[in-house]
């Protein structure tokens, strides 16, 4: 059962992705599952300010609002996002300004791994979302699809979307994400990346995978 003091924990949560600058206004959104439910900013809400009367209650199988708040239009990818991998627990939509410039350009990197940051937390591949229409059914689809083997995915002309088994997980993913398309972006293209070796060290050293 979804209590007041959950809420309040969700709400601190939502601020503190405002504060880091990850959304503003109306952009983004976030959920939390708690149990068979899900908390999920409300359709229209600020993020960074919101509200305990903004906030959906539904039930992850089947969308239902359970407290008569109408959630966010991007509900489709949280949910769905959730019933398909039970280990994920917090799903975050953000348009932070350096990743959602990379979002934007002409061309897209082929490869975010600039610090060790990003294959140990964010992922190693990061799958590009084609534009659809924010809250369409396809988009929705889209972002299920990416994220069912990855933790981290770009929306083309539009944003980024982490999930992980926590607040802090998905905090951290999308905040190492912004940090590496800032490098991106101020060296101007002239970056460089690390390399599969590397990549395969930091797995065995740092995460404990076999190779």
């Amino acid at each position: 059962m979804i209590t007041d003091k959950d809420i309040e924990q969700f709400l601190q949560q939502a601020h503190r992705v405002g504060d880091a600058g990850l959304t503003i206004c109306s952009s983004g959104n976030i959920s939390w599952r708690i149990g068979e439910d899900a908390l999920i900013s409300g359709t229209g809400s600020w993020v960074p300010s919101l509200q305990k009367e903004k906030v959906a209650i539904c039930r992850i199988a089947t969308g239902e609002s359970l407290n008569g708040v109408k959630p966010s239009m991007e509900s489709g990818f949280h949910l769905g996002i959730m019933r398909e991998r039970a280990d994920v627990n917090v799903v975050l939509h953000f348009q932070s300004p350096y990743a959602t410039t990379v979002a934007c350009m002409a061309e897209l990197p082929q490869n975010f791994n600039v610090t060790a940051e990003i294959p140990c937390h964010v992922g190693s591949e990061i799958p590009v979302v084609p534009y659809f229409r924010p809250g369409s059914s396809e988009l929705a689809e889209h972002v299920k699809e990416a994220l069912k083997a990855h933790n981290s995915c770009l929306l083309r002309k539009h944003g980024q979307v982490v999930c992980g088994k926590d607040f802090d997980e998905a905090f951290e993913r999308a905040m190492f994400f912004e940090m590496a398309c800032r490098i991106i972006i101020l060296s101007g293209g002239h970056y460089e990346v690390l390399t599969e070796a590397e990549i395969n060290d930091l797995e065995t050293y740092v995460l404990g995978k076999k190779s």
